[in-house]
């Protein structure tokens, strides 16, 4: 068996408290086969980037690399968060066409590609992840790397007129080229790299998901959506509920329903529009009222982003506002929470909600939605409010789908979940729960991997 190298802009190093579901995937491939992860070591220093740490254990070294001050903001900040990362989820209008930023991105990954090079073998499977290090492999082509190399997008793939509104984006998006295989979440993500690499990439879709670049070399598309570990969130949970904090939460309900979001906060996660659905359920239920707090929990991210710090008082003054209008001397109908809790944590606070709200604008995948579902109890699961602009909808198709734009579709929907029959809760609940037992992330991550191999 080959070994593997996995590539991504931040490493899961041994002894850190592992939260997601793609740091365990991905550490137990390693595990199986031996191998390498490298990437950034999370540090900024007052020196140039490029000096290299590296740990072991087991059968896989870790190898991270400094970035300086400059080298991150123009990198992580400035292109990948302010460029890349608004373009693939459909905002045009927040891409950030700043030249030398990109300028900064490209010498990042060139850094990858010098440092990463004389660590890889002939025969080596290399995965590289996400919008981050897009160039990394036909880089590392152009260091003479021949072995098999794969990526992975974890964001959405928009269409193809949308990604041309980048500029230069033929030469940056055909870096793609030089992958064995690309892999998206969904068959809609697949099917829109491809119009693309029809339409402006110069390229020409030969059959089964195989492309031709303009220079005639062939390579792979494929989806592969990503999953959680199903099992370990389902054990989570169940201890979960004796954990003070879930006990504190159930006892301050007095009674009440919960229905529950998590989110970071980014303007993807369609914030203002559910709190403003929530409000409209209000409106609309009048019946219902007093009867389901909804608890936001959303730690905040890239603080020092001006478009973050306008969302964050956006939602405080929609809150507030709700909040005045609707609550009772006993009863405030919108929990909004910053802070973070621990993975653990947060899934004995999905056992406890009725309703899961995961209203995304646009996600690639979306795996709150998931955990959601594993966190259910069988015997007494609750409801699944799901974007239909959630990669998840494309497997979650028992959820309660709505478009996160329509208030009162949103509205009248957590209105159904609320009253929803316990036996149709559980048939609903166990189609998705069937579904995430079978795909879990170690399905998703051997799927990948022999898709890769097979090439």
């Amino acid at each position: 068996m080959s070994r593997l190298v996995v590539v991504s802009n931040r490493v899961a190093l041994p002894g850190q408290s592992q939260t997601g579901g793609l740091a365990t995937g991905l550490g137990a491939a390693l595990g199986e086969r031996g191998g390498l992860w490298f990437g950034w070591s999370g540090k900024t220093t007052r020196d140039n980037s490029g000096t290299l740490h590296e740990v072991s254990e087991g059968n896989t070294r870790y190898v991270t690399m400094d970035l300086s001050r400059a080298d991150h903001d123009a990198y992580y900040l400035g292109f990948s968060n302010g460029a890349l990362w608004p373009l693939l989820h459909f905002r045009l209008d927040l891409v950030d066409y700043d030249r030398s930023k990109r300028e900064g991105y490209r010498r990042v990954n060139a850094l990858f590609a010098d440092q990463l090079a004389p660590l890889l073998r002939e025969d080596d499977i290399v995965w590289i992840h996400d919008y981050h290090l897009i160039p990394l492999g036909a880089l590392l082509r152009e260091r003479g790397i021949g072995c098999r190399i794969g990526f992975f997008l974890h964001t959405p793939m928009p269409s193809a007129d949308l990604v041309a509104a980048l500029p230069d984006h033929q030469r940056f998006f055909s870096t793609l080229y030089a992958y064995d295989l690309i892999g998206f979440h969904t068959r809609r993500d697949v099917e829109r790299f491809q119009s693309y690499v029809r339409l402006f990439g110069g390229g020409k879709l030969l059959d089964d998901d195989v492309l031709e670049a303009p220079g005639g070399r062939r390579f792979q598309v494929g989806a592969f959506p990503i999953s959680i570990d199903t099992g370990l969130i389902a054990q989570q949970a169940r201890t979960a509920v004796n954990k003070p904090a879930v006990r504190d939460l159930r006892h301050s309900l007095r009674g009440r329903q919960l229905a529950i979001g998590v989110d970071r906060l980014d303007y993807s996660k369609g914030l203002p529009e559910r709190f403003s659905g929530f409000e409209r359920y209000l409106k609309r239920h009048k019946e219902q009222r007093g009867s389901l707090t909804y608890l936001q929990i959303a730690p905040v991210s890239r603080g020092e982003v001006v478009e973050y710090q306008v969302l964050r008082s956006q939602l405080e003054q929609i809150a507030g506002h709700v909040n005045g209008t609707y609550a009772e001397a006993d009863w405030t109908p919108i929990r909004y929470v910053n802070q973070n809790y621990t993975h653990a944590t947060l899934t004995g606070f999905y056992r406890a909600a009725s309703i899961g709200l995961v209203t995304p604008l646009r996600d690639g995948m979306n795996l709150v939605a998931k955990e959601y579902i594993a966190a259910q109890d069988p015997e007494d699961p609750g409801v699944l409010v799901l974007s239909i602009l959630a990669g998840a909808a494309d497997e979650m198709t028992e959820a309660l789908i709505v478009n996160p734009h329509d208030l009162d579709g949103v509205a009248d929907a957590i209105a159904t979940a609320a009253t929803m029959p316990r036996a149709k809760r559980i048939e609903r609940w166990r189609a998705m729960m069937d579904k995430l037992q079978r795909n879990d992330i170690n399905a998703w991550r051997r799927a990948y991997l022999q898709a890769l191999e097979a090439a």
